[in-house]
């Protein structure tokens, strides 16, 4: 019984197949040659016009990625960063995003500083904080949409308002949103939002192959950011070959070869979810399920829930009071032996459980009795 969707979801037989088939077709042709060029070329459009259709924008501002830390650096490298710029991050990013941005304050010179997000989890205005935050010499804001250790949304619009308006700004303020928890999850309309940069992958809640996801870069943006990683799928070329500049869209933060035949798997698993409902009748389905686990496991007296109201994703967080040291790990241990997939989270020290619209309601009263009987 699977509760890691935040960790990759599990593919649908149907993508398995499209991958396969679609691997046989590319060695059929032969994989290096003018009519796999042609297909290759046409896999890519369609993954853009699916992932573009998903999201809410236009097909030009998306680039299509192995994962959500590569579209979340395409993002923090791409800035003209300068000694004594700063870059904010939340106490809720993932170590991948943390890592990169200590690199670039090494390298450039630049201020980081963290906004503390978990304690409006139950209370507060993650708005306020991130404003209050600001400085006139912030380039960059590096938050999430879904919080990946509490499942807590935030408001990006707002939050993108005030990036936008904050005064005294020479430079614009960019926000950067990395979106593992969200896509997939929340009904989107990412123009509406007026994000600058959403990364994403499709190996999670999208329930895709490992090695397919995706940038969203606003349109605006597109015109003035220059990619840092360069290769033949961005650029423009000349008679002979010779690049003349980038491509005028999302694919200038393209490289170079990937396994296109991932992408028919994940718009086979994105179709299968269509096939369901709508992306609002699924969300709907999460936050029930995500209701009835969260109220289950508080009525066990040794479990909290870091929540302290029904959850706003298909994220819940709980903690082991009073059972020793290495509780969570061992609860977990005892969970996978027993057929039931979760994990450990280490800031704050939790379990995560994820339930997506798929999830059982019998699967989760069988996690809740397996539970109950851990010693």
């Amino acid at each position: 019984m699977y509760f890691n969707y935040g960790g990759q979801g599990p593919m649908p037989q149907s993508a398995i197949d499209a991958i396969m088939q679609a691997h046989q077709s590319l060695q059929e042709i032969g994989p290096f040659s003018d009519e796999a060029n042609r297909w290759l070329m046409q896999e890519g459009q369609k993954m853009r016009e699916t992932i573009a259709s998903e999201l809410g924008v236009s097909v030009a501002t998306i680039a299509l990625t192995e994962d959500v830390t590569v579209g979340c650096n395409i993002a923090l490298w791409g800035v003209d960063w300068k000694a004594g710029d700063h870059l904010l991050l939340s106490d809720c990013e993932h170590p991948g995003v943390i890592a990169a941005a200590q690199e670039i304050s090494r390298r450039f010179g630049v201020e980081i500083t963290t906004c503390p997000l978990l304690e409006t989890l139950n209370g507060g205005d993650p708005v306020a904080v991130i404003e209050a935050a600001l400085k006139p010499t912030t380039r960059m804001v590096a938050i999430s949409h879904i919080l990946w250790n509490t499942g807590q949304v935030l408001p990006l619009k707002e939050i993108a308002a005030v990036c936008h308006s904050y005064p005294t700004q020479e430079e614009p303020i960019y926000l950067m949103v990395d979106a593992a928890q969200s896509v997939g999850v929340l009904p989107l309309s990412l123009e509406a939002l007026e994000v600058d940069f959403y990364a994403f992958t499709g190996h999670k809640w999208w329930c895709g192959a490992a090695g397919s996801g995706g940038l969203y870069v606003r349109s605006p943006i597109l015109e003035t950011f220059s990619p840092t990683f360069i290769g033949w799928r961005g650029i423009t070329k000349d008679a002979k070959g010779n690049p003349t500049g980038w491509q005028p869209d999302g694919r200038r933060f393209e490289i170079a070869t990937s396994d296109y035949t991932l992408f028919a798997g994940l718009r086979q698993a994105i179709a299968t979810h269509q096939a369901w409902g709508t992306a609002e009748a699924r969300y709907q389905r999460i936050l029930h399920l995500s209701r009835m686990l969260w109220e289950r496991l508080n009525e066990i007296s040794w479990i909290q829930c870091l929540r302290t109201s029904p959850p706003e994703s298909g994220l819940v967080s709980f903690q082991v009071m009073g059972q020793g040291d290495n509780i969570h790990t061992r609860l977990v241990q005892f969970l996978e032996k027993r057929g039931f997939l979760l994990r450990t989270i280490l800031d704050p020290d939790c379990v995560r459980a994820c339930v997506h619209y798929l999830t059982l309601e019998s699967e989760i009263d069988r996690l809740i009795e397996t539970i109950e009987n851990f010693q």
